[in-house]
């Protein structure tokens, strides 16, 4: 373990189509290309597109569309390379209240947007083209110094769809070897282990509001329930 991961409690429906609808989707259109796991063959006519605001992270695009119903539109879409969040996870000794209730890599770092500080899972943003999982191994290394013995997918979701077209990338990472961490010059981050039912017991009480951090934990918490019962079965 390396000097600042302390083992601590956590302080701080389908829709319907109309006959009109559906008559409309099947007329032939040049479809947006989906390259991302999850996206619906049916995608948009993409009638023209503009770039409005490039940045080091993202890019904005005003789209003009026909969507999947016939209807035309202009939607600001953000443009990202996607990113990449790590379940890091600690059994321990391997006795059976680590392997039941295993210890968490969390982290604490101020996010403007939010304009607060926030407990999350560690996560960063991917390269143009970059693989996911060495992505997710780069970022845990980077942050927390750990490496991993054995990854796991556990979801690709995306946050928020509405405007966003940035797809997350959850992955489950065990048999942790701990090792230095080399944050970037703008990351502050203050990480610990902490465990999973804490974790869960301060998202009940809403302490942690982080999208990913909620999907990660919850989904973890929804697998070991799932091998516990199949145990007793």
């Amino acid at each position: 373990m390396t000097p600042s991961a302390k083992k601590l409690p956590l302080k701080q429906a389908k829709a319907s189509k109309t006959p009109a609808a559906t008559s409309r989707a099947k007329t032939k259109s040049k479809s947006v290309a989906a390259k991302e796991v999850g996206k619906s063959s049916s995608a948009a006519e993409l009638l023209a597109s503009t770039v409005i605001f490039e940045g080091p992270l993202f890019r904005v695009h005003r789209d003009r569309i026909v969507e999947p119903g016939g209807k035309e539109a202009s939607r600001d879409v953000i443009r990202h390379n996607g990113s990449v969040v790590i379940l890091a996870v600690d059994y321990g000794k391997g006795k059976a209240k680590d392997r039941k209730d295993p210890w968490i890599v969390i982290e604490r770092q101020y996010r403007h947007a939010a304009g607060q500080y926030l407990w999350e899972l560690p996560a960063g943003k991917l390269e143009r083209g970059e693989d996911p999982l060495l992505g997710a191994q780069r970022e845990l290394a980077e942050e927390t110094g750990y490496a991993a013995h054995s990854w796991s997918k556990l979801v690709y979701y995306y946050p928020s769809p509405g405007f966003l077209g940035e797809g997350m990338y959850i992955f489950l990472a065990e048999g942790l070897i701990p090792g230095e961490a080399h944050p970037e010059d703008d990351e502050q981050i203050d990480f610990r282990l902490v465990r999973l039912s804490d974790l869960l017991e301060r998202i009940d009480k809403g302490k942690i509001i982080d999208g990913k951090t909620l999907v990660g934990a919850l989904l973890l918490a929804r697998r070991a329930k799932e091998k516990a019962r199949r145990k007793k079965c």
